[in-house]
């Protein structure tokens, strides 16, 4: 499983709708689980973003549908960072010319 850190600054829509945040990470978990993708832990931030969510999914195309289905909404966009381990960094070392 690969796993991502996702970086989310409220929209003036998700501002406006702040009160609900809490119910909508909820809600983000279930439409997390319907793309393949398990929400690990979600953070509410200060500073340059309003969210930090970290996932775990097999693949990207899981995490892209998420991020994909979370825009529509219109509540916060979105930067999604893939994380290395030390073993998966060790590989990609290896694999280096």
């Amino acid at each position: 499983m690969a796993t991502y850190c996702v970086l989310g600054t409220f929209s003036e829509q998700g501002v406006r709708k702040a009160k609900e945040s809490p119910k909508r990470a909820e809600a983000f978990k279930a439409m997390a689980k319907k793309c393949g993708v398990t929400v690990k832990d979600v953070y509410w931030a200060q500073g340059q973003y309003d969210v930090v969510t970290i996932l775990e999914a097999s693949d990207d195309l899981a995490v892209t549908s998420l991020a994909l289905s979370l825009a529509a909404l219109g509540n916060v966009r979105t930067q999604t960072l893939r994380l290395f381990t030390a073993d998966d960094m060790k590989k990609v070392i290896d694999k280096m010319a």
